[in-house]
């Protein structure tokens, strides 16, 4: 258990120090364990029953046999000012000034700050594989863990930790 929590720091400092456009970081990061990850599972199992959602219960039990998850995501993420459309909208101003929706996601996001997350995921299961650490990215982990009130971010994914004789977060 030791050990994993030490992974996860380790993927932290990689999420933190990946680049972010415009040398600006909205990025968040947060890690679990203990009883936190089984409320975690517990929640996203019932979150999958209640809404009808197909594989919460799946990966709340990858979760509920996980040491160590690691939350990263995005905070109050402004637009870098490229004005690229991406986001849906002709103007980064006409993004700021658009009606936020909260469904599962805070949204709408910039679509490079979108990319700084997955460059930060990218970096932090690159850490995690290279010291043999089971994991996977999982988004149904941030939905829940924002739920939940782990996180009040606006984006997030999950990527729990395990160290077994086999991979538990494949071939499910």
């Amino acid at each position: 258990m030791e050990a994993m929590q030490i992974v996860a720091q380790l993927m932290a400092i990689s999420a933190r120090t990946a680049p972010k456009s415009a040398g600006q970081d909205f990025v968040t990061i947060k890690i679990l364990h203990g009883a936190d990850i089984q409320k975690l599972a517990q929640g996203m199992i019932e979150f999958g029953q209640d809404r009808g959602k197909a594989n919460f219960d799946r990966d709340g039990k990858n979760v509920m046999e996980s040491q160590v998850i690691v939350l990263i995501g995005l905070k109050d993420a402004a637009a870098t000012g490229l004005n690229c459309g991406a986001c849906g909208y002709d103007t980064c101003q006409a993004f700021q000034k658009a009606k936020r929706v909260d469904v599962e996601f805070q949204g709408p996001q910039c679509a490079f700050r979108l990319l700084d997350l997955g460059i930060a995921l990218g970096s932090a299961v690159k850490t995690a594989g290279l010291l043999n650490a089971d994991n996977r990215i999982m988004y149904r982990i941030g939905v829940v863990a924002r739920h939940l009130g782990f996180c009040d971010w606006d984006y997030v994914m999950g990527i729990p930790l395990s160290a077994t004789g086999k991979n538990i977060y494949f071939d499910r």
